[in-house]
């Protein structure tokens, strides 16, 4: 069926009104809008800038994100016009700091109906707030004329930051009887058990008990039956210990699973749970063996599996 001149026209219409519309409002939300008042009508206060009506944000955690302490900011353009993201960071109370760029000075452009993840580093948990709160996210938009800051919630998606608050803070209460850290690796050839070096360093200024280390995705422990989980330790510090040497302890390591893309697509597979008792509660913490050492440990699990080079 042909459309009437009229129809088009009408048609037309709407779409330039809903671009303008648009248009208009990241305007309004930098600050580029706006008209000299007349001598004889009264000013009122500026608008507050706000996102463009559509323009949305939330928090994220994603696996890969996990060793690095890092989150993504998820940023979606339902609007009808691109948007321009300057300089972001995401406030929180249960954070001691702004989370910002991972890749400062880093720009943005968001186009009608897209979105895009903006990487950014957590900055250490404030251990004297709760484990419960509401982020905050402030976005430089950047326009033609200048730039202006906005400010929204932003809802952890997946609701990752109570757990990583609650883990983090016992880590540091933990710290206060004892440090530990992944300290060596030696591999080994196919069929027999690598291991990973674990050192536990008492502090003498708390007491505590390091109770075992959980399997992950990628790496079990030799020896331990199937069903078990845990490697056991048993480490007891007290508070006496301020003179006690460092405790080493030889894990032997097999691999959990032998499918390359184990390997390939490993984001936490060399980060493990350290169950604890503080004054007699249980609970348990992450830890990451590191950038150097997971290098060392994914080489060895291709090799022991066969499919390296």
């Amino acid at each position: 069926m042909r459309t009437s001149p009229a129809h088009r026209s009408r048609h037309g219409s709407l779409s330039v009104q809903a671009g303008i519309a648009a248009a208009a409002a990241i305007a309004v939300a930098l600050g580029l809008v706006g008209c000299s008042p007349s001598p004889t009508v009264a000013t009122t206060a500026a608008p507050v800038p706000t996102l463009p009506a559509g323009v949305t944000v939330e928090l994220a955690q994603l696996r890969a994100d996990v060793a690095p302490r890092q989150a993504q900011l998820r940023v979606r353009n339902g609007s009808d016009a691109a948007i321009t993201v300057g300089e972001v960071r995401v406030e929180d109370p249960r954070l001691d700091g702004p989370a910002t760029r991972v890749v400062p000075d880093r720009v943005s452009t968001i186009p009608a109906g897209g979105s895009v993840d903006i990487r950014v580093q957590l900055p250490p948990v404030a251990c004297s707030t709760p484990d419960d709160g509401d982020s905050d996210a402030v976005l430089e938009l950047v326009g033609e004329s200048g730039s202006a800051e906005v400010t929204a919630s932003a809802p952890d998606a997946l609701g990752f930051l109570a757990p990583l608050h609650a883990r983090e803070c016992l880590q540091e209460r933990m710290a206060d009887a004892a440090t530990l850290a992944f300290t060596g690796f030696r591999p080994s050839a196919p069929g027999e058990p690598a291991t990973l070096e674990l050192t536990v360093t008492p502090t003498g200024t708390g007491a505590g008990t390091v109770v075992g280390l959980e399997r992950t995705n990628l790496l079990d422990f030799a020896g331990t039956p199937a069903e078990d989980e845990v490697f056991p330790l048993d480490i007891d510090v007290s508070a006496a210990a301020a003179e006690a040497e460092p405790v080493v302890v030889e894990i032997p390591l097999v691999p959990f699973r032998c499918d390359p893309h184990a390997v390939q697509e490993d984001k936490r597979g060399t980060i493990f749970d350290v169950r604890i008792e503080l004054q007699g509660e249980p609970g348990e913490f992450e830890l990451f063996v590191g950038d150097e050492l997971r290098g060392r440990i994914l080489t060895w699990v291709a090799g022991w599996c066969g499919f390296a080079g």
